[in-house]
């Protein structure tokens, strides 16, 4: 077989090698580790949950950075370009990066057959393995258990929010999810849960593991004004803090469980507090809560389970009036829609849906039925599109200066209106 040259042709082949698209076993990953050689001798980090988990890793970069630590990070999925995945101090990886690590598991993977994520995963973490680093951020995926990361063993666990999303492969309960997102825990070492309502299978889990349980409002805790917050652990304290500049009031609690990180980590990596407020004031995730300033506002998020979309909600109905908003959604099938929409379906006017690049997506005609059940008695307008892009375009044309636009639902749908760059709104009747 001819090897692939660039990347894009390399991505290529990782889709043709498995018959599944997630295939939920770790034995296939773990056997290429060993084949690879495949170790970090600096502390790594797993971030695990259902939300918060990509907010949660660039706080998490943004404070090593800011202390002066060189960090990699593996996070997803991308909203535009692969190379996001895979960032290295604070830079996204290069092509010529990655393509000698595909040559590498391509020529250690033979008789094993990997899916799409399972090879781009052990390519991230073969590249970030062989930097220069003093920390690694690696985001787990939909589960925790049985997820590609979890062949390595991390220092610290993070464990975000749980709610309830890829119910067919984690569980249809809150407590089965957990026990899943607990499969990152290790015996002997830190893990840290910032959800403030925690499902009890992660505390059984931690006992049973003798893992050294950090739980917000236990072993670590925020308060706060309008002005500034402060944050509490065991036996660290941060004063005087300015609000992570990721929009929307979840974040504290995304900000809290990343402090109790690097409390964990204090004698291996101290930060100290200029180094907190300098990376919360910077930090930066492209559709999270997104507020692009233009007429009309354009918000960008990636909100595509009820739990998440209720935050959006929430953030959206704090923003202030505005006569009308319009709404850009596209979301993959198996997603509860029925239980999100009419978290949102309250607060929009007019409703632009799209379809998206990949099979699992719903079609916009199927998205129709299911917005105009959430509308209620609501009158509001429903339009279809072929594609995101085409979606804002026309959402944008019928907006007054004054409206806002609300891009959200799968990474496909804010990915494909970010795809030539930050659209910079003008009203038509701006000129």
């Amino acid at each position: 077989m001819t090897l692939p040259t660039t990347l894009d042709q390399w991505l290529a082949h990782c889709e043709q090698l498995h018959p599944k698209t997630i295939d939920m076993t770790l034995e296939r990953v773990a056997a290429l580790c060993q084949r690879l050689g495949l170790q970090f001798t600096v502390p790594v980090v797993a971030v695990a949950g259902t939300n918060g988990k990509g907010s949660s890793c660039a706080m998490l970069e943004a404070i090593a950075l800011q202390a002066g630590y060189r960090v990699g990070l593996y996070i997803k999925p991308h909203l535009v370009h692969f190379n996001e995945r895979c960032r290295i101090n604070g830079e996204m990886a290069s092509d010529a990066l990655l393509l000698e690590h595909f040559q590498a598991v391509e020529a250690a993977r033979q008789g094993i057959t990997l899916t799409w994520f399972e090879y781009t995963t052990l390519v991230i973490m073969r590249a970030l393995s062989q930097a220069p680093l003093d920390l690694v951020i690696l985001e787990v995926g939909m589960g925790g258990r049985l997820d590609a990361v979890n062949a390595v063993d991390s220092d610290v666990a993070l464990i975000t929010s749980i709610a309830l999303d890829h119910t067919e492969f984690l569980g249809d309960n809150r407590e089965a999810i957990g026990r899943e997102k607990a499969g990152i825990m290790r015996a002997g070492r830190p893990v840290v849960v910032s959800d403030p309502q925690p499902p009890a299978s992660l505390q059984a889990r931690a006992t049973e593991l003798g893992a050294d349980l950090r739980q917000l409002g236990v072993d670590f805790n925020f308060q706060g004004d309008k002005q500034q917050w402060g944050w509490r652990g065991r036996s660290t304290r941060f004063n005087g803090l300015a609000y992570p500049a990721l929009r929307g009031a979840n974040q504290l609690l995304n900000a809290a469980g990343v402090l109790a990180v690097f409390e964990a980590l204090r004698d291996r990596l101290p930060v100290n507090a200029q180094a907190v407020r300098n990376g919360l004031a910077m930090v930066e995730l492209p559709g999270r809560f997104q507020i692009v300033p233009g007429q009309p506002t354009l918000v960008l998020d990636v909100a595509h389970n009820p739990q998440s979309v209720a935050a959006l909600a929430l953030n959206l109905d704090q923003m202030g009036f505005y006569p009308a908003t319009h709404a850009v959604f596209g979301a993959m099938r198996d997603k509860d829609l029925a239980t999100l929409l009419p978290h949102l379906a309250p607060l929009v006017d007019h409703w632009h849906l799209t379809d998206l690049p990949t099979p699992r997506a719903a079609r916009a005609q199927e998205l129709a039925a299911l917005v105009q059940a959430a509308a209620g008695g609501r009158t509001v307008t429903i339009h279809t599109h072929a594609s995101p892009d085409a979606a804002l375009k026309a959402a944008a044309a019928s907006a007054d200066p004054a409206d806002r636009i609300v891009v959200f639902g799968s990474f496909f749908t804010v990915g494909g209106v970010l795809k030539d760059g930050l659209p910079r709104l003008a009203a038509r009747h701006l000129g």
